[in-house]
């Protein structure tokens, strides 16, 4: 049966360390813990029954509570497909950087790999342009090209 643990927003992949933690020591029947990216606040956790789940979480501090009733798998698939985000970028575009080391900078696309999901820029406001490959995930779009 599968269940659904409230966890502090944030501190879902702590939880469900602690948990595996838990488990491997004091042997609950918990089978799996998951946290789809698209649901936030809640985990996951496939399990002999609730005792066993209110039992790992016991002591957990970011873990708020189960939801008494069992979690059916169609209530939950929609979260576990994989979505393809649309590649709406194009060479010239002007984009900001939203992952660190860079975050703020803007740059100019020079290539994108949509196989790779990847995009390679140059920052604008640099003194000598040097090509970054960054995940499409990594920026955002600014303005389109001239």
């Amino acid at each position: 049966m599968m269940f659904a643990v409230r966890v502090t927003l944030g501190r879902e992949e702590s939880v469900m360390e602690k948990i595996a933690e838990a488990t491997r020591r004091f042997e609950y029947k918990v089978y799996s813990t998951f946290m789809p990216k698209d649901v936030r606040g809640y985990i996951f956790i496939e399990a002999e029954g609730l005792d066993d789940v209110r039992s790992a979480i016991r002591g957990i501090n970011n873990a708020r509570g189960v939801v008494n009733r069992p979690v059916e798998m169609k209530e939950v698939e929609q979260s576990l497909e994989a979505k393809p985000v649309e590649i709406k970028l194009s060479k010239s575009d002007l984009v900001e950087i939203v992952s660190d080391p860079f975050r703020g900078e803007k740059a100019k696309v020079i290539r994108i790999d949509p196989v790779k999901r990847e995009v390679t820029v140059e920052m604008v406001e640099a003194a000598v342009p040097i090509p970054m490959t960054l995940p499409i995930e990594a920026v955002r779009l600014i303005r389109s090209g001239p």
